[in-house]
Parts: C-alpha cells; structure tokens; sequence
C-alpha cells in the first residue's frame, strides 16, 4: 500500500482479523454449505486485502505481484458473478463489486512510480488511479457503510420502527459478527481506495 505506515499496518490487523474470523466459519460443519461457500469468500477477500496493505516501506510488491493480486481478485469476482446468477442476492453482486475494485487497485499500483511511495506521490506525479472511478467506489463503499450500520445500530426506545418483510426469519447465530466483518473490509476499502 502507498499510504502512512500506520494505516497500512492497521488495515493489515484489521483485514486479517476478518479474514481469520471467516476462516474459522468456513470451516467444515460450521455452518449450512452456502453460508460456509460465503464465509471461505470472505476470507480470501479479507486476507487478500491484508497482503495488499502491507507497507511498501516493509515490502515493496515486485511488478509480478500486482498481477497476480490481479489475478486473484478477478477470478474471485468473476466467481462471485457467477454465483449471484444462480442464488440472486445483495451478498454476491458486493462481493463482486469489491473484487474488481481490488483487481483496479492492484492494476493501479503497479503504475505508481518507486518514488511516490509513503503517503505522497511528489512532484509531477498523478495520483494511482483513474480519479472518476476511484471517486464512484468511494462512493459505493461509503453508501455500502452507512447502510450496514443504520441497519446494526439499535433504534431508540420510543421511535416507531417500520420493518420491511415482516416474518423474515431471525438471522441465524454469527450472522452479526460476520456482518461486522464485511463492515470493517468495506471501511478497509475506503481506506485502501483514499490512499490511491
């Protein structure tokens, strides 16, 4: 990553944290087929971002390694393309969003020149990244954000509560921390998509 060191190292605890958390509900007889399915994607996306973040001052990814990050996240968000085709839902079409935001990123540092490193891109530098799609992710993310904590946040006694599908079922055991985990990747991408 391109930005502070301090951002970069607390973006690599935050997504890994994520990511090991996805893991561990991945894992064989954690849950139904599906949501484990969801959980392992979560988890390469999470750990994938972890490595990104690395500071360049730590590890300074070769021209190879922007590729293959590239690489990685492409299939992934062409795999979440096809799975929201045969289980249509917000889950897939966001998990693809971030992965090709991901496969820009990485496409967009293996362009930035060795002396724009550490936060700042010097003189006669441009910034990573075509700025009108750095600028639509922003957004996304942000709405993405917000959202999903207007719907965690508890509504204050006394305000009337209007709930959209009435009888959906309560979510199932853990649906909260993983939620929380896909908060937390999102923020890592504003985070990540600022530095650009």
């Amino acid at each position: 990553m391109h930005g502070p060191p301090l951002v970069g190292w607390a973006l690599v605890a935050l997504c890994a944290a994520a990511g090991v958390y996805c893991l561990l509900r991945a894992r064989p007889g954690a849950a139904g087929e599906r949501r484990a399915a969801v959980a392992g994607g979560d988890a390469v996306m999470a750990l994938g971002m972890a490595a990104m973040a690395v500071p360049t001052a730590v590890l300074d990814t070769p021209p190879w390694g922007h590729a293959l990050f590239a690489a990685l996240f492409g299939a992934m968000g062409l795999h979440a393309l096809n799975a929201a085709r045969a289980d249509p839902g917000p889950h897939h079409l966001h998990h693809a969003v971030g992965a090709f935001a991901m496969v820009y990123m990485a496409l967009a540092m293996a362009v930035v020149p060795a002396g724009a490193h550490a936060g700042h891109t010097g003189a006669g530098h441009p910034p990573a990244g075509t700025p009108l799609l750095t600028g639509l992710l922003l957004v996304y993310f942000a709405v993405y954000v917000v959202r999903t904590v207007a719907g965690v946040v508890p509504v204050p006694a006394g305000v009337p509560v209007v709930r959209a599908g009435a009888g959906r079922p309560e979510p199932p055991a853990g649906a909260g921390v993983a939620t929380a985990c896909r908060l937390s990747m999102a923020i890592g991408m504003l985070v990540m998509l600022l530095t650009m």
